[in-house]
Order: structure tokens, then C-alpha cells, then sequence
């Protein structure tokens, strides 16, 4: 038996990077491979991946640091997902690993044994590093680590991760890895300032449970309303939207809705839910957690596929409002339901999804967002040919063709 380890810090949450480690499972077990499943914490929600993404990863092994359920302390797992790593690769001997980890120094001679992938979400010495001051990504210039780790006490809840960072971080993947590879072409550039080298693009598929339509609802039949899609966290910046842009668009248009749904699985995600609720009222908008109750905003967590999708159907844009997005999933989803996208003009959302405008639509401050979303909503000659270019861009993202890449690069390996 053949077997291919795919290692992740947390697994039980429907995110991007396990969206891509599950794609990578499943690539290896369409090629021979015995997928074994590396997580530091216990990995309880295996069952929903069918539900998350329409990938079941139920029969495949699992490697643990622990066996409980941990919700709490998210990045310091990451410093230690190099021990099951190290289990599995002894337990198992594998012909191949795979990781969208950076930190497993400790298990490196290991890993240059096997046929050994990284791939780069977001290369990591950036946020941290003195080196990459006045990119706009490290600490403090960051929004989304700003936003999260600027203030007592996560500030000091920061200040002691990157204290133990050093003695798991591997100093860089080129001298590690078989093959380096990133999320978007964004992504590897950055990567290439980091390393010196830069990893070959492989874009994340959408999951297989997100169909490409082929006849998405008509402008006609949708209402005037705007849809956000991910997990409730900070970076998303649903907040932003609700103070700055949401005000600006309903003198605009008028009788404007805004639907957020995501995910939301930790008590620091439900707390987010909370912060954007009482910012809406406090703006003077009404407020509602249900689709049942008439409202301006509506809060919808972990909400089943089937409505995901209604809401993007009933919908006229898809807004993204997260800066620096490595990828962005959400805004592909979108894209795959016929949905204009309104993405910042930054990351590899802006690079990779729309092409830097060709096939969404772009923005720098709040002003350019409500213009952006104007356009959208009140013209449908405009909102038809990004509709369109949408359903165009979504065909290229299909998990056939990730597995096809990612098992041809592990092919030509040595």
C-alpha cells in the first residue's frame, strides 16, 4: 500500500486551506495514494466535509498530536503540526507529503527523504520579519493583524507566538521541499521576495459541491442586494461595510439589502458576529440572524449549502471587502453562480480571480465600492457582461483540474 500524508493545523472548520488539503487527499487517492490525514488537535468533523465542500474524507487515516477537541488558540497549533507529520511519516512511510504548513523545522532531514510539496497560501515571514517593513503586510501595517493582534491582550498573545515562531519556522521550503507551490500568481511574487525563488501556481478548485451554472437567475428576477460570503473574522472587514459603504449605497440605490454568510465555529467568530450586529444598529439599520424577519442586514451563520446558494441567486453583486486576500474562495463561489464581483484592488483575489479587472470589478476606498455596486445593481447590460465573464473564469477552477496539476508536478518529482 502506497500512502500520501496531507498535513493541516486544524482541520474542523470549512476554511480555504483545508478546502485545499482535502483537494490534495483527494488527488493522491485518485492516484494510488492512501491518504493519511495529519492534524495536531482531534479531527471530529470529518463527516461534514461532504456537507462543507462534497469531499468525503471519512475513510482515510487519521494522525494526531492530541485527541481533543481544541477551539481555542489557533495559531500556537501551527507550531506544532510537525508532530504528526513526524508520526505519520513513521508510521507510514509515505511516497509523498503534503503540507500548507511553514512550520516543521524540526522534521526536516524527514521530510527531504520523500517526495515532499509545500504549498504557500501566504508566506508567513512577511507578517513577522523586520526585513519586509513598508510592504503593508507585516505587523502593525497589516489590517487584519492590526485589527486582531494590535490591542491588549492579544497583542501579547501575538508577541509570545512570534517569540517561539524561530524554532519551528523552516528557514525556506526551496531548500526543504520537492516542489513549492502558491496560491495565486500575487502570492508567488511575494514568495519570490521572501525565498529568492519563485513556487510554482496552482490555483485551489472550488469545492466539488459548488456548481458552474450554466443559466444563472436573469438581472430581472434578482433584487436589489448585495452578498458577502466567508467565516466571520476580522480580515473579512464585514464591519467596514456596514459603517462605510452600506450608509453611501442606500443613498444611491435606496432600499438596499446586504446578506452576510459564513462560517463562524469559535467563540472569537461569534463575538465578530456580535461587533457587526451592534455596529448595523447603531448605523440604523435593522438587523437580523434569519431570513425570515424583514430587515436591512442580515447575519447568517453556517448557513447549509442550499441557501448559500438561494441568497447568491436572489442577489445582483458579490462583495469582497478583505484587503491583501491570498486567494479568496468566497468571490470564486460567486463567480461560479453567475455573480458579479466587487473585489479590493490588492492580493491574489484582484490578481488571479478577476485578472485585475477583466473579469470583475475592482476598488480602492469606500467611495469606488459604492460606485462599483451602483453600476451592478441599476444596469443590466453591465451586470449581464460581468455575469457572464464570471461563469467563464469559475470553469477554470474545477477540482479535476487542481488534482490533474498537483499529481503531475508530484510525478516529475525525483
Amino acid at each position: 500500500m502506497k500512502y500520501g500524508v496531507v498535513a493541516h493545523h486544524y482541520w474542523d472548520r470549512a476554511g480555504g486551506g483545508q478546502l485545499v488539503c482535502a483537494a490534495a487527499a483527494r488527488a493522491f487517492d485518485s492516484a494510488g495514494y492512501r491518504p493519511v490525514l495529519a492534524s495536531v488537535p482531534a479531527f471530529r468533523n470529518r463527516g461534514r466535509y461532504v456537507e462543507w465542500f462534497g469531499i468525503d474524507l471519512s475513510e482515510y487515516e487519521v494522525v494526531t498530536l492530541v485527541n481533543l477537541k481544541l477551539r481555542a488558540f489557533g495559531i500556537y497549533l501551527r507550531l506544532f503540526v510537525w508532530v504528526p507529520m513526524e508520526r505519520a511519516i513513521e508510521k507510514y512511510s509515505p511516497e509523498v507529503v503534503f503540507t500548507d504548513e511553514c512550520t516543521y523545522r524540526p522534521v526536516e532531514d524527514s521530510l527531504k527523504k520523500v517526495r515532499f510539496v509545500e504549498y504557500i497560501h501566504f508566506p508567513f515571514e512577511v507578517a513577522v520579519d523586520r526585513r519586509f517593513r513598508g510592504l503593508g503586510l507585516y505587523y502593525g501595517e497589516d489590517q487584519y493583524v492590526a485589527e486582531r493582534y494590535g490591542r491588549f491582550p492579544m497583542n501579547a498573545y501575538w508577541w509570545l507566538f512570534t517569540k517561539l515562531l524561530p524554532k519551528f519556522i523552516r528557514s525556506n521550503p526551496f531548500e526543504v521541499a520537492s516542489a513549492v507551490l502558491a496560491n495565486s500568481r500575487w502570492t508567488a511574487e511575494l514568495a519570490k521576495q521572501v525565498y529568492g525563488e519563485r513556487p510554482e501556481v496552482l490555483n485551489p478548485p472550488l469545492p466539488p459541491n459548488v456548481e458552474v451554472v450554466s443559466e444563472p437567475k436573469p438581472f430581472e428576477g434578482r433584487t436589489n442586494s448585495v452578498v458577502m460570503l466567508g467565516r466571520f473574522s476580522e480580515e473579512k472587514r464585514y464591519h467596514w461595510v456596514v459603517k462605510e459603504v452600506l450608509p453611501k449605497l442606500r443613498r444611491e440605490v435606496g432600499d438596499v439589502k446586504l446578506y452576510v454568510v459564513g462560517s463562524a465555529g469559535t467563540r472569537t467568530s461569534y463575538l465578530y458576529v456580535s461587533k457587526v450586529e451592534t455596529l448595523a444598529r447603531k448605523t440604523g439599520f435593522r438587523v437580523s440572524r434569519t431570513l425570515s424577519e424583514e430587515s436591512d442586514v442580515y447575519l447568517i451563520t453556517d448557513a447549509p449549502r442550499e441557501t448559500i446558494k438561494n441568497v447568491m441567486d436572489s442577489s445582483k453583486a458579490f462583495l469582497h471587502a478583505t484587503v491583501n486576500e491570498h486567494w479568496g474562495i468566497a468571490a470564486a463561489e460567486a463567480m461560479a453562480r453567475g455573480l458579479p464581483v466587487v473585489v479590493h484592488r490588492s492580493g491574489g483575489t484582484w490578481s488571479d480571480l478577476v485578472n485585475e479587472g477583466r473579469y470583475g470589478l475592482g476598488y480602492g476606498n469606500a467611495d469606488d465600492v459604492v460606485e462599483r455596486l451602483v453600476e451592478l445593481l441599476t444596469d443590466g447590460k453591465i451586470w449581464r457582461a460581468y455575469s457572464e465573464r464570471s461563469l467563464v473564469k469559475a470553469g477554470e477552477f474545477t477540482l479535476e483540474k487542481f488534482s490533474k496539476k498537483l499529481l503531475s508536478i508530484v510525478r516529475d518529482l525525483p
